[in-house]
C-alpha cells in the first residue's frame, strides 16, 4: 500500500513540504528516525486524494493528531489520558510550537499506531472520538 506524506526533514529538522509517495515501511522508518530526535511533524494522505489528511505533531512522548476532512473542516482526536485534561502541552505543527490542552494529547507510539491504522483501513472516523474545530 502506498501513502503520500510530508514531514520534518531529518537533516535540517525543519518541515519539508515536498510530498513523497512510498510504502508504509519507508514512512515508518522516517517516523522512527524523528522519534530519535525527540520531536517532529508529519502529514499523511492516501494517494490520489487530497482529503482526508491526517497530521501528527509530537514532542517526546506527547502527540496530537488533526484530521482535515476537507478544505474547511478540521478536527482534533481526543486524547488517551497521557496528559491531564487541564495540562498545557506544546508540540510542533510544521515548524512552530503549538499549544494544546491535555485532553487532546496521545502517547506518541499510540498516535503512530493510529496513523498506521488510517493508512491501512482508510477510515479516520474509526480511530476514536474527534472534536471539530
Amino acid at each position: 500500500m502506498l501513502v503520500s506524506w510530508t514531514a520534518t526533514d531529518l537533516e535540517s529538522r525543519r518541515f519539508s513540504a515536498i510530498e513523497r509517495s512510498s510504502d508504509l515501511a519507508d514512512l515508518t522508518d522516517h517516523f522512527t528516525a524523528l522519534r530519535t530526535h525527540g520531536q517532529g511533524y508529519l502529514e499523511v494522505r492516501l494517494p490520489g486524494s487530497e482529503f482526508p489528511l491526517l497530521t501528527l505533531g509530537f514532542r517526546d512522548d506527547q502527540a496530537v493528531i488533526h484530521l482535515f476532512s476537507d478544505a474547511e473542516r478540521s478536527s482534533l482526536l481526543v486524547g488517551d489520558g497521557t496528559a491531564a485534561a487541564d495540562a498545557v502541552v506544546q508540540v510542533p505543527i510544521m515548524d512552530d510550537p503549538a499549544v494544546f490542552s491535555g485532553d487532546c494529547v496521545l502517547a506518541a507510539d499510540r498516535a503512530w499506531a493510529l496513523m498506521r491504522s488510517f493508512i491501512q483501513a482508510e477510515r479516520p472516523g474509526e480511530l476514536g472520538e474527534w472534536r471539530e474545530l
